[in-house]
């Protein structure tokens, strides 16, 4: 492929990930007032704000830095690995269920109210995992792509910079946060089940990433003895 052609590809690529981002938050809107029943519901609104502004911090900050790493996240690459495939569609399914619970639960009434800290302290932890160490972790790696793949093609390398220097995974970190804080923001203990579940698929992902980059990717060992820590600092 020419280069002009490439750099075509790459802005349809990117087009199609702001396409799928738009819809995507469009479709969470859908689903929580839908679920619930009511649109006075100001937990609902912060849920998809922080969705909203990820998509406009990464489209702002994300897209003119790694242009070609937005194009692939807009759809899964043949080189995905198979047991991959098999997690997303886990975690995409908990996810769900953490908000269909989630919404359930405030719409039946099944906790009762939260008291209105406990929210606004859920709502913090998840725009510190979401809309900041997220971003970061994508800002600082050109290879942060959906899906676990050594990208041979794209020529890469060891990541080190930036929230990379604390742990080796770190947007995972901020996903986890972000699902364990949920639960509270949006004010249901029992939507606590599956996104404890979303986080525990993601930290046995981390732990298959993290040995699939120690085999296949040159210097991954080096840095791995470097940051010792995938997720926690002094814990894992």
């Amino acid at each position: 492929m020419t280069a002009p052609s490439q750099e075509k590809a790459i802005r349809r690529g990117a087009l199609r990930w702001l396409r799928k981002e738009t819809f995507g938050n469009l479709f969470l809107i859908a689903l929580l007032f839908g679920l619930v029943g009511r649109w006075d519901w100001w937990a609902g609104w912060a849920m998809s704000a922080i969705y909203i502004v990820w998509s406009v911090a990464t489209g702002i900050l994300i897209l003119p830095r790694h242009p070609e790493m937005l194009a692939e996240r807009a759809r899964p690459h043949p080189g995905t690995k198979a047991w991959d495939k098999a997690l997303l569609a886990l975690m995409g399914l908990f996810m769900v269920a953490e908000y269909v619970v989630a919404c359930l639960d405030v719409r039946w009434g099944w906790t009762g109210p939260l008291p209105l800290g406990v929210q606004l302290a859920g709502l913090a932890v998840a725009i510190i995992g979401y809309d900041v160490l997220l971003v970061w972790a994508m800002a600082a790696n050109a290879f942060f792509v959906a899906t676990v793949r050594i990208q041979e093609d794209r020529g890469q390398r060891v990541v080190s910079g930036g929230p990379y220097r604390f742990v080796r995974h770190p947007g995972y970190v901020g996903t986890i946060l972000f699902h364990l804080a949920a639960p509270f923001l949006l004010g249901s203990l029992w939507a606590l089940i599956p996104g404890a579940l979303a986080s525990a698929v993601l930290a046995y992902r981390t732990a298959r990433e993290d040995a699939t980059l120690r085999a296949e990717l040159p210097g991954y060992a080096e840095y791995a003895a470097r940051v010792r820590y995938r997720l926690a600092p002094g814990v894992w």
